[in-house]
């Protein structure tokens, strides 16, 4: 959709934007959601474990919680997403401005958020840990030494990926302050123009009503 450049600051213009924010967020959670589920469950199909294993208890354990977890956080996202999206598909296809308070994006927000968050944050989060015992649970019984490998690459990564998380939300924090902060000056001088665009009638209107006055007397 086509807007001029007078028209990006709009409020109409600013709900379009976030209910396509809104949109982009479900479709991305939906899609990860699905994909890293459907790997989890094939990760616990496929483990063959033997009856003499040697892999501790705890650790099958462990490996059993955070598959369920990990599948269940991630359907939660995929049921957020699926139920919500089609309402808001159907906005965003009209591709009319004036229909944005139609979507239920902003009366379900913290919904798309949480859906957002278990996607990517929480569910990613898992997926590692997940694959962490998983090598343990596979390689226990053959190689100690290759469990330990596959820990110690996954450490620098987790330590990778929550560094980059926290630069992320903070920067996304930090611009929407700065956004909102632009938003609310642009407002202020608005309000001094018309302010003193009133003034200024008032005072065309006194002179007005003064030199009436004089050419009647």
């Amino acid at each position: 959709m086509s807007q001029s450049g007078d028209g990006l600051h709009t409020p109409g213009y600013l709900a379009w934007r976030k209910l396509q924010l809104s949109r982009a967020k479900l479709k991305a959670s939906s899609k990860t959601s699905a994909l890293l589920s459907g790997f989890a469950m094939v990760a616990m199909v496929e483990v063959q474990l033997n009856s003499d294993t040697q892999v501790p208890e705890e650790m099958l354990i462990a490996f059993a919680v955070c598959t369920t977890l990990l599948v269940a956080v991630h359907m939660l996202a995929l049921m957020i997403s699926t139920c919500i999206l089609p309402n808001i598909e159907a906005v965003c296809n009209l591709h009319s401005i004036s229909l944005v308070h139609e979507s239920p994006h902003e009366r379900l927000h913290w919904y798309i958020e949480v859906a957002w968050a278990f996607s990517t944050l929480l569910g990613l989060l898992l997926f590692l840990l997940e694959i962490a015992i998983l090598c343990w649970v596979k390689f226990y019984d053959f190689s100690q030494i290759a469990a330990w490998s596959a820990c110690i690459v996954l450490i620098p990564v987790l330590i990778i990926f929550l560094a980059f998380a926290i630069h992320f939300y903070r920067s996304l924090v930090t611009h929407k302050y700065e956004v909102t902060v632009s938003g609310i000056r642009e407002l202020e001088l608005l309000k001094e123009q018309i302010e003193s665009s009133d003034a200024e009638g008032g005072r065309n209107n006194g002179m007005n009503i003064l030199q009436g006055n004089t050419h009647i007397v």
